[in-house]
């Protein structure tokens, strides 16, 4: 992983350790479906012992695939499956024992073991809140501190990860982690991924948003996508992503010097035209109607003249319909911007985007990745996506509106932040999910987490208005916020329960 080797693609196991049989089948579904590593959640000292036998009979069935074991609360547990994974996965915001990081570091060097630094924006330890809040700025800080301990040791076999359910974090922490490392000659490998990314087509878009737009950069050596969907259905979206991103390279300036990368949102200043621009929120063509004043002038990479801007900025009812047309959209988007801000041009702009795929799915997840990282950083009044290929007006009109509320730039359905599920997670999460989503899918705005477990749920899904988590066999707990509501409710009714939370404090509405 890391320097000039393949971008890597991962996924993890939702069984149980302690169930031999499942555990083993699905670490095999997931390697032959192309997966590189396979991650196992080892949460107590006997799920050490289980991940040991998974590995074994792993080995003896011929599969070489390397395992990850991922820890969270306890350190002796990580020092204990050390012994047996190719890679342990900490979170440092829960594992705040310097004296004993150093220990599981040492014994890592020693036995040859890697190790992924992996920060959660939902999970920062309170000494970070203390001083920069849940912020990029603070998932960066919470990695720099422990990277610093493994290059004064010399050790390194360090992965470093910036997950966040909301993509903007999730890109502005990675982009300021590499800055980082950069300015202190740190070369660690990067992995990617949007955590709890839920399923179907919203997890995929925002997948292809957060993971596509940072490979585009030339940042990331190992993605995982995270879906509420078996495991093994990961690795064909990982691959597309990898397909249309592929492994960019850091954007330079026209002095040659490398782009200043963004870490903070700042939306582009436009003029209001019509019900196009300024501070509205961005327009979807085929689906809105366009305010009958505004005048759509066309143009692209090849027709955009000094003199044309110059045109543009002159017609107070102009607003620019740029059409993407080079093999490297995110890159010309970057210049359009550049371009527009030279000549102080604040006219709003629309995308006009034709991906040229046929598939419904690769159509949104190219779309994702060409668009999805201007629009994070504020630019883009609207997005005007087209097909050859037959793909019927509701399906494009459907992904637009998903770019544009993966990038947090217009909400326009409930969003649901929910976990794909792992050996801690004691309820079927996907059928959940499935009830929750029939349920309330029609809560335009409204953020509900569904999560797997008491051990991320309640810090990874931070940002939601309402949380279904999971607290033991058959067992649910509320959240309102971070606040718990309601504990221990059986699963049975709890969907019930959510619902009556909902209408309790107004935010219900009737389909």
């Amino acid at each position: 992983m890391g320097s000039d080797y393949p971008v890597r693609i991962q996924s993890m196991a939702n069984t149980r350790n302690s169930d031999l049989k499942a555990s083993v089948a699905q670490c095999m579904r997931i390697a032959d479906a192309g997966a590189d590593y396979v991650r196992l959640t080892v949460p107590s000292l006997s799920d050490a012992d289980a991940f040991a036998r998974i590995r074994d009979e792993l080995r003896n069935k011929g599969y070489s695939t390397p395992l990850i074991a991922d820890v969270h609360f306890n350190p002796d547990i990580a020092l204990k499956v050390a012994e047996h994974a190719d890679k342990i996965r900490i979170n440092p915001g829960n594992f705040s024992e310097k004296a004993k990081f150093t220990h599981l570091v040492e014994k890592c060097r020693t036995l040859g073991v890697a190790m992924r630094i992996g920060v959660n924006h939902g999970s920062l330890s309170q000494d970070i809140m203390d001083r920069y809040g849940d912020t990029p700025a603070g998932m960066a800080e919470s990695a720099m501190e422990y990277l610093k301990i493994c290059s004064d040791m010399k050790f390194d076999q360090v992965v470093v990860s910036m997950k966040a359910s909301n993509v903007r974090v999730m890109i502005y922490a990675t982009r300021l982690a590499a800055d980082m490392m950069d300015s202190l000659g740190m070369h660690f490998p990067l992995h990617l991924g949007v955590t709890e990314a839920g399923e179907g087509e919203d997890g995929r878009i925002k997948s292809a948003v957060g993971i596509g737009t940072l490979l585009s950069e030339g940042l990331g050596d190992t993605i995982r996508v995270s879906l509420t969907e078996e495991p093994e259905t990961e690795i064909p979206v990982a691959r597309r992503i990898l397909e249309y991103a592929g492994r960019g390279t850091r954007e330079r300036g026209s002095e040659g010097k490398r782009e200043k990368r963004i870490y903070e949102f700042q939306r582009r200043k436009s003029r209001v035209v019509g019900n196009v621009g300024g501070g509205l929120p961005p327009v979807v063509c085929g689906y809105d109607e366009i305010d009958p004043k505004v005048k759509l002038g066309g143009s692209s990479y090849e027709l955009l003249s000094n003199k044309f801007i110059r045109e543009l900025s002159a017609n107070p009812f102009s607003v620019l319909v740029y059409s993407c047309c080079t093999n490297n959209i995110p890159a010309e988007l970057k210049w359009l911007k550049f371009k527009l801000e030279k000549f102080r041009c604040d006219t709003p702009v629309v995308f006009r985007h034709n991906p040229g795929e046929q598939a419904g799915e690769d159509f949104m997840l190219k779309s994702a990745i060409n668009l999805g990282g201007a629009i994070i950083d504020g630019f883009g009044d609207g997005i005007w996506l087209e097909s050859d290929f037959p793909i019927n007006m509701d399906k494009i009109s459907s992904v637009s509106l998903g770019i544009l509320q993966a990038c947090r730039a217009r909400m326009s359905r409930t969003e649901f932040i929910s976990c794909p599920s792992c050996g801690r997670t004691h309820f079927n999460l996907m059928e959940a999910l499935a009830r929750i989503r029939k349920a309330t899918g029609h809560l335009k705005g409204l953020k509900i987490g569904v999560m797997g477990c008491i051990v991320n749920g309640p810090g990874e899904m931070a940002d939601a208005d309402y949380g279904y988590v999971g607290s033991g066999k058959g067992k649910i707990t509320l959240y309102k916020a971070k606040d718990v509501v309601k504990k221990g409710i059986p699963e049975i009714n709890a969907v019930e329960k959510l619902i009556a939370l909902i209408k309790e404090n107004g935010d219900w509405k009737e389909p």
